[in-house]
């Protein structure tokens, strides 16, 4: 049995420094890589050179000590070529007789690719819970950022509306420009939130990801040259492109770095990071590493590095929202993002990404905005169909400058109560209101007018939510994002009309 059985067997006596086997069965030998016909003296699988993990072996040895046995006991443990496994050891262990050692006998068993399968498991498990807090917390922050672009709109409208007065003075110009840079500053960070809250457009080609790495270490070269944070590249040569935001990856692998610089500083006044990227060819995707040498983030904190407002540093160094938009941005692009981490020895964030295999142009270059001519709009009558009044006054208005009649309507039903009474050559019309909704007020009016139907601009201010993309998508209708210019409104009424 001890030749045959298709478990290690093990005997043989521990020591703090040294080790002794007196018998080891060839399957002992098979797991860790010895060749068959290797003395079973020579057979060291507890030896200290054995342990990935010096630590491990000590506590291995005062738990036997204290018990005098141990059950299933995870180790992680080197074969003879150097490769890492998992190793779980059932055993019993008395004192030698000279009292310096253990006398143990164990069964040994490689459960490598059963903890592989966990690990998986639990990986997937996380990525379903995160998903499902982030798609809650999308939710909430859709409706808020509806409620904060509401406001915006109509304080950056009213406020571009006056500055075009020719009778304003110097000092009420510059605050009217005060005034619009930051109602825009402030429409930034919305959009910032409804990035995590995967409520934002995205523009996506083919991305070399080596040179996004490049580029976005170029950013922070300065930084870390001052900081004494030394960067090391790996990149993979031949690495295939991803169909991907540019822009955003380089957003989320910023976000990486200055957590990464900011952990080295914080322990050791200077650090390493090595950036590695490689292609998995087995799951059809590329990796990126961003690996640090700084404390490490601890156990119990790593379940939570992906939740909002969660942070591990000082009050006032971070938000808790750097990792929750990467994590947002990745799981947009079909990606996932994990954490593999040590306390004292430092941390590893990767970020994996699928290949596309269908190659898009890169999206043609925005062409400079021309002033819009107010001669084509005069004598055309257009609706506003708006629920928020200070704003619907200021687009009408605006309207009306630019030689359009305009009637107002303050939902949907009053909308198609308005379409009844008069014809119109355009409508402009928000996609979230009371009773009769943007959707519904399209639908409506598109099955009694269909000659109306594709000159509606919308405006709304949660661009893209589960129904109201497929919807834009469905009608092919222009749309604004509030808050606008007005003078994007203008021209979007003048390719709409042409």
């Amino acid at each position: 049995m001890f030749q045959a059985v298709r478990e290690g067997v093990y005997m043989g006596t521990l020591g703090a420094t040294s080790t002794t086997t007196l018998a080891a069965n060839p399957f002992l030998k098979e797991i860790f890589g010895y060749a068959p016909e290797t003395a079973e003296h020579l057979v060291l699988p507890f030896d200290s050179a054995r342990f990935v993990d010096p630590q491990a072996r000590t506590s291995f040895l005062t738990e036997l000590d204290k018990h005098g046995a141990v059950a299933d006991y995870l180790l992680r443990l080197r074969k003879v070529d150097g490769t890492p496994a998992w190793i779980e050891v059932t055993a019993t262990a008395t004192p030698a007789a000279e009292g310096a050692a253990l006398e143990i006998e164990a069964l040994v068993r490689d459960v490598s690719e059963r903890k592989k399968r966990e690990d998986q498991s639990r990986d997937g498990r996380y990525q379903m819970l995160q998903a499902e807090k982030m798609a809650a917390l999308g939710q909430t922050i859709s409706g808020v950022a509806h409620e904060l672009n509401n406001p915006l709109a109509t304080i950056l409208s009213w406020a571009e509306r006056l500055s075009e007065r020719a009778e304003l003075d110097d000092k009420t110009k510059r605050g009217l420009e005060v005034i619009l840079g930051e109602s825009e500053r402030a429409a930034r960070i919305v959009r910032n939130l409804l990035t995590f809250a995967r409520k934002r457009q995205t523009t996506r080609a083919m991305v070399d990801l080596n040179q996004v790495v490049r580029e976005t270490l170029a950013l922070r070269a300065y930084e870390q040259r001052v900081t004494n944070i030394e960067v090391v590249e790996a990149l993979s040569t031949g690495l295939p492109e991803v169909f991907a935001d540019g822009h955003q990856i380089k957003q989320v692998l910023l976000n990486l770095l200055i957590n990464a610089e900011q952990a080295c500083i914080a322990e050791n006044g200077r650090g390493t990071i090595v950036i590695r990227t490689s292609h998995d060819t087995d799951r059809g995707s590329v990796v990126l590493e961003v690996n640090d040498n700084g404390p490490g983030v601890p156990e119990e904190a790593q379940g939570r590095i992906f939740d909002p407002f969660f942070t591990t540093k000082e009050v006032g160094k971070g938000t808790g929202l750097g990792l929750t938009v990467a994590y947002a941005i990745v799981q947009e692009h079909s990606g996932r993002i994990w954490l593999t981490s040590k306390k004292g020895e430092g941390s590893s964030f990767f970020v994996e990404l699928p290949v596309s295999g269908q190659h898009l142009n890169a999206p043609a270059a925005r062409a400079a905005q021309q002033p819009v001519s107010l001669e084509a709009f005069k004598g055309l009558k257009v609706l506003v169909v708006e629920d928020e009044p200070a704003l619907a006054m200021a687009v009408a208005e605006a309207l009306q400058d630019a030689g359009f009649e305009v009637d107002r309507a303050g939902d949907g039903e009053e909308g198609l109560t308005r379409l009844t009474e008069s014809s119109y050559d355009l409508i402009v019309c928000d996609l979230k209101m009371p009773r009769i909704d943007g959707m519904q007020f399209y639908r409506a009016m598109a099955a009694a007018t269909p000659a109306l139907a594709r000159r509606v601009i919308f405006v709304t201010g949660d661009v893209a939510g589960t129904d109201a993309e497929r919807f834009l998508e469905e009608t092919a209708c222009r749309w604004l994002s509030k808050p606008f210019r007005l003078g994007d409104l203008l021209r979007a009424a003048r390719d709409t009309l042409s």
